[in-house]
């Protein structure tokens, strides 16, 4: 039923990840589906890394631990913008497409008074995806 699956990930908060990290672990399985860890970050230095190559490796050492921990084939897609706060939506939807994935699995939030200020990623995703899109809180 799947083939590709597409994660995003951000590595600052992966404590907040882990249900839709399992629940793209078990999908993958279930149907022998590759698992992309779609991940962006900016051109400049971040907290989390110093450069874009420095990142990608971060992402790299992700994608080998998942692989590990669940026994999954996954493989790591990073994404260089120059803003990537106002770009994600739109990036996201965009590596979807590229990797052509059939399914995205994304972590969400509860709603509370944030989104009054803030839109959700996954909402954009979902209204704009060709494929089928899981949003996990």
């Amino acid at each position: 039923m799947y083939t590709k699956i597409m994660v995003p990930i951000d590595l600052t908060h992966l404590d907040k990840m882990g249900k839709a990290l399992q629940a793209a672990a078990d999908l993958a399985k279930l149907y022998g589906a590759e698992v992309y860890y779609v991940s962006v970050t900016g051109s400049l230095p971040s907290e989390l890394a110093r450069n874009p190559e420095v990142f990608a490796k971060k992402l790299d050492e992700f994608v080998a631990m998942q692989n590990s921990t669940y026994g999954v084939k996954g493989f790591g897609h990073p994404i260089t913008a120059s803003d990537p706060a106002a770009d994600l939506d739109r990036l996201l939807s965009d590596a979807g497409e590229a990797i052509e994935a059939d399914l995205v699995i994304m972590a969400s939030h509860v709603p509370g008074f944030w989104e009054n200020l803030f839109h959700a990623h996954g909402n954009y995703v979902a209204t704009h995806a060709h494929m089928s899109v899981f949003l996990v809180r």
